[in-house]
């Protein structure tokens, strides 16, 4: 069912394709043989993905890049939701970036993209809506949603995170984007080019030149300076909307991130009887 554009006024893309289908995360954890259909709980990780861009108010469309279609098979809620053009689904290109470059490029120019993944079983609606509503108000290109890392350890302590650490915080991502302008979307094909180093911080401000390098290992560079050094190196306005929810900056990218999950959804089910 499609949704009033003027209440529900951006597309979203969820990324579901596998970066390796070696990986023992879903040989171990899939009958599918794919990330996405992990199941967790008895609803798989896409599904729930799914689940919360359909309840919130500022998501109208959605496309699912991935799984394969063999793997769409084997779900049948799934196949039902592309059926009945709940969503739209499009198979997966080589990679995540691939995806949603191509993806993106297939929808109307002048469409809000809010972009996510389907490992991220922990995203709910109301986080939807507060990265999307902020992403709206700003006058900018791109949006990336953040977390601090302090709230996300308070929530999961232990938990290992890539952290970006500047002077003005620490803070992980939240696999939350937004491109806002037809112009926003060039940055896809800015990540296709950096992909297999999205998760070094020390290679991603190096791409802003050695002064950068240098004021972010004397804890001198703040998040604004360098996303304002980012965007004028891709002629865009990128703004970080900094997320109050330590969810936000869950994904599943190893069995003790399974774990972590299914615990925190089954204290979740426990307080809510």
């Amino acid at each position: 069912m499609h949704l009033d554009t003027e209440s529900h006024p951006m597309t979203a893309v969820v990324l579901a394709g596998d970066r390796c289908k070696k990986d023992s995360l879903i040989n171990d954890h899939s009958a599918a043989g794919c990330k996405a259909l992990i199941d967790i709980d008895g609803i798989p990780m896409v599904r729930r993905v799914l689940g919360a861009l359909q309840q919130s108010r500022v998501v109208n469309d959605i496309v699912l890049a991935g799984p394969e279609a063999a793997e769409v098979a084997m779900d049948g809620p799934l196949q039902d939701m592309i059926a009945s053009q709940q969503i739209s689904w499009r198979p997966p290109e080589a990679s995540p970036s691939s995806s949603a470059y191509h993806t993106m490029r297939s929808l109307a120019p002048e469409a809000p993209v809010l972009l996510t993944t389907a490992d991220h079983p922990l995203l709910t609606h109301e986080i939807v809506d507060a990265f999307g509503r902020q992403s709206l108000a700003d006058d900018v290109d791109v949006t990336v949603g953040l977390a601090p890392h302090a709230l996300i350890t308070d929530a999961y302590p232990g938990i290992k995170k890539t952290v970006l650490r500047f002077s003005d915080g620490d803070f992980c991502g939240c696999n939350l984007f937004a491109f806002l302008t037809p112009e926003g979307r060039q940055a896809a094909n800015f990540w296709r080019r950096i992909e297999q180093q999205r998760k070094k911080p020390l290679f991603l401000i190096g791409l802003l030149g050695w002064w950068m390098v240098l004021r972010y290992r004397l804890g001198m560079l703040s998040l604004e300076e360098a996303l304002a050094k980012l965007g004028k190196r891709l002629g865009l306005r990128v703004r970080a909307v900094i997320l109050p929810y330590a969810n936000a900056a869950i994904d599943v990218d190893s069995a003790a991130d399974l774990m972590l999950v299914k615990n925190s959804l089954g204290t979740t089910t426990s307080e809510g009887e």
